[in-house]
């Protein structure tokens, strides 16, 4: 559809054609407030509008009163539930919410005018302003404003979060409503509420978005797409969050498709739509990103802390396809000292390439789990890769038709990025506990055999036209990975004891389940770049733990086969050595010494990578009880340099690392570095912030890294194959 640059078609979705079945319902002047159970419930009243870019009161209709609910969450945390035909579902799988929360009890206040909420503890948390505007009359050349909500919100009882009520050209000429809904045939199916945007106001979150930083200026569609590298729009994982320089954060508690336009529909607004008759809202403030990260955390859930091997390397390609050729590149791996922790089998270790049974092929894996046992006793874990899809010619289908495990569609999924020809007949039912149930069987029977981990992969697209036990298609399609990927981290962890995946999609929730990695990235420059940007915001999403495909997933111009070039397989490792997770894997081969011209480089590097274990693993716990992702934007530590908002090539790894990869051939870049003193990692050499050094050179053998001054660093002092080698009391440190 042409964008008509009107809010009523282009974010409502409204057809341009105006064929009557759709209308719009806007809030109007609150009409009553009460008390109830703890929580604040306000009357209001809802006009249906003439639909037009000229959008006045159908007055020949009646007002509808709908009530908005306010709950003080917490201290910090306040939800707001607006419901018209769908009743608010007060839990859901998306929510783990922390039991420091301590709800407070909501009561009125009648002033000057103003209904004014405060919690027990005596704080303002809300207010609603019926006083008439201020207004000197001299023209009726435009009707007066019409009455609508004004809703103000202090969620913490000192930030204030306003509803826009003023996001209008002329009476009739709107951009943003602070609540409104949209009917179809006389049912609701959209709402609507926004919020103040101010000019110089910056956003971030909302999942893995590959782009800029601040996410002014945009609209962020909440439907999880498979991605098909990072440099589009489309992305894996949709969180339905964001936050915003201005000292607050919303989450739209919901599985249906959503989108935030973020000062971008209208540059005065920061607008939230979702396709559901519910509006359910938690909004938190506080003094620091990270303490709004934190909030949200606490009520999606903290990151469970993966092991220690899982901070080694992991070495894999698409795909290995026997025992014997694993056992190889194990081989030379150790007698090449090249430490490694984890190799993954990909889509090969089936009878069939992508034919997903979760069975070994017996021919080119003749003893599975005597052969999973050697490569354990000589310290590599395995991860294995599966999909959550049926195919048709699996040994499992017909056990999976007849017991209803699988949605069940005559047609294959739609849109996945199959590079195979397999066709699927059905996704893995995980609304239902039977079918979730067998899954975790099919896995447990492989985690019993002595493999760590499952890669998730997949679970952006479900059959949208197959029922499932739980809940619409609709509603499950956000929705999915996380309970797929909850049912496999479950089993793992309680077979194996370690709490770990490796997934690729994601919605609010999915971080309790680590690791997630971002994807299908191109092997060059801007497959780097944009491997990064999503990093960052995702860990501007609640994701504490990341990683990425060293040196990128796939190549160009030819997908399969074309070299990766020795620049960026070093570049990419550097990058890697320092985020959370670190694994090679692409369409074809990734093993060091196939880059001979820069192995010795590569060595020293993944040599420095197991060096700083012991400093990834304090950080490690360190992000998954705070709200600091491991791999961080500036903004994290320095909210109030707008410098930092806008950065988004450089980061923090934890509290003392300041990381600024290279992404270009010529090995020069410019680096901002933020308040404070630092100190360049190799070098030694001091610098004062803030500043930009323009034009900074390194060689291919160094990547710019600069730690804080007074910084003390764990590290470990003694060269090892794998995680198996180290022991505790061999730590040492670092002073910077």
């Amino acid at each position: 559809m042409k964008a008509t640059n009107y809010q009523l078609f282009d974010f409502l979705d409204f057809d341009p054609a105006m064929t009557g079945r759709e209308t719009l319902w806007r809030a109007c002047k609150p009409t009553a407030i009460r008390e109830e159970a703890g929580e604040v419930v306000i009357t209001v009243p809802f006009q249906k509008q003439n639909n037009s870019n000229e959008i006045t009161p159908d007055t020949s209709v009646p007002p509808v009163d709908r009530e908005i609910r306010i709950q003080a969450v917490s201290d910090h945390i306040l939800r707001v539930m607006l419901e018209a035909g769908a009743s608010i579902d007060r839990t859901s799988p998306m929510l783990e919410i922390s039991p420091e929360l301590k709800a407070l009890a909501l009561h009125v206040e009648e002033a000057d005018g103003q209904w004014i909420i405060k919690d027990s503890a005596g704080a303002k948390r809300a207010a609603v302003d019926l006083r008439d505007p201020e207004i000197e009359w001299w023209s009726d050349l435009q009707p007066g404003p019409r009455p609508t909500i004004r809703l103000t919100l202090w969620p913490d009882g000192r930030h204030e979060v306003p509803f826009q009520a003023l996001d209008s050209f002329s009476p009739a000429r709107h951009d943003a409503f602070a609540f409104a809904y949209a009917e179809t045939d006389g049912e609701v199916d959209r709402m609507t509420c926004s919020f103040p945007a101010a000019h110089d106001e910056c956003f971030a979150g909302t999942g893995e978005r590959f782009t800029k930083m601040d996410l002014s200026g945009q609209t962020l569609q909440m439907r999880n797409q498979d991605g098909q590298g990072v440099n589009n729009r489309r992305t894996y994982k949709c969180i339905p969050f964001y936050l915003s320089s201005r000292g607050y954060g919303v989450f739209l508690h919901t599985t249906d498709f959503a989108k935030f336009s973020l000062a971008d529909h209208s540059r005065r607004s920061a607008q939230v739509f979702v396709e559901d008759a519910r509006l359910d809202l938690f909004v938190m403030a506080d003094d620091s990103p990270e303490r709004i990260l934190y909030h949200y955390r606490s009520l999606t859930g903290f990151p469970a802390v993966p092991p220690r091997w899982s901070y080694g390397i992991w070495m894999s390609r698409m795909t290995y396809f026997s025992a014997d050729e694993v056992d190889a590149i194990c081989r030379r791996l150790r007698e090449e000292h090249w430490p490694c922790d984890v190799i993954h089998l990909d889509t090969g270790w089936f009878r069939t390439d992508w034919l997903c049974e979760w069975k070994f092929n017996d021919e080119r894996f003749p003893e599975p789990e005597k052969f999973v046992r050697k490569l354990l006793a000589d310290g590599f874990k395995i991860s294995l890769w599966q999909l959550p899809y049926i195919s048709f010619g699996a040994a499992q289908y017909r056990e999976a038709i007849e017991n209803n495990y699988i949605g069940k569609s005559e047609r294959k999924i739609s849109g996945a990025s199959n590079f195979s020809s397999e066709d699927y007949a059905g996704t893995i039912d995980f609304t239902s506990p039977e079918a979730t149930a067998w899954y975790q069987g099919l896995l447990r029977n492989l985690l019993q055999m002595g493999v760590k981990c499952i890669k998730t992969d997949f679970g952006e697209d479900i059959h949208m036209d197959a029922e499932y036990r739980g809940m619409s298609a609709k509603q499950l399609h956000n929705l999915y990975p996380l309970l797929y990927q909850k049912a496999a981290f479950d089993v793992t962890r309680e077979v194996t004891g370690d709490g770990i995946i490796w997934a690729r999609s994601s919605w609010a929730g999915s971080q309790r389940y680590p690791v997630h990695w971002g994807g299908d990235s191109a092997g060059n420059w801007e497959g780097l770049a944009g491997s990064l940007k999503g990093g960052l915001h995702l860990g501007l999403s609640g994701f504490a733990f990341w990683s990425h495909d060293i040196p990128g997933f796939h190549s160009l111009p030819d997908f399969m086969n074309s070299p990766i070039p020795d620049d960026i397989y070093v570049r990419w490792t550097q990058f890697g050595v320092f985020t959370s997770h670190m694994r090679y894997h692409g369409s074809h081969a990734r093993e060091p010494w196939l880059f001979p011209r820069v192995a010795d480089i590569v060595k020293d590097w993944w040599n420095l990578r197991y060096r700083l274990i012991p400093y990834i693993e304090e950080q490690g716990r360190k992000c998954a009880a705070s709200g600091y992702p491991m791999t961080r934007a500036l903004l994290f530590h320095h909210p109030d340099d707008s410098i930092c908002w806008h950065i988004d090539d450089e980061y923090y790894f934890g509290d003392d690392f300041l990381v600024a990869p290279v992404m270009n051939a010529e090995g020069v870049r410019d680096i901002y570095l933020p308040e404070g003193s630092w100190v360049d990692f190799f070098t030694k050499e001091r610098y004062q912030g803030p500043r930009m050094l323009k034009g900074f050179r390194v060689s291919l053998e160094r990547m710019p890294v600069f730690v804080r001054e007074g910084a003390r660093i764990p590290v470990y002092p003694d060269p090892v194959g794998s995680t198996d080698d180290m022991k505790d009391d061999r730590t040492t440190y670092l002073q910077y």
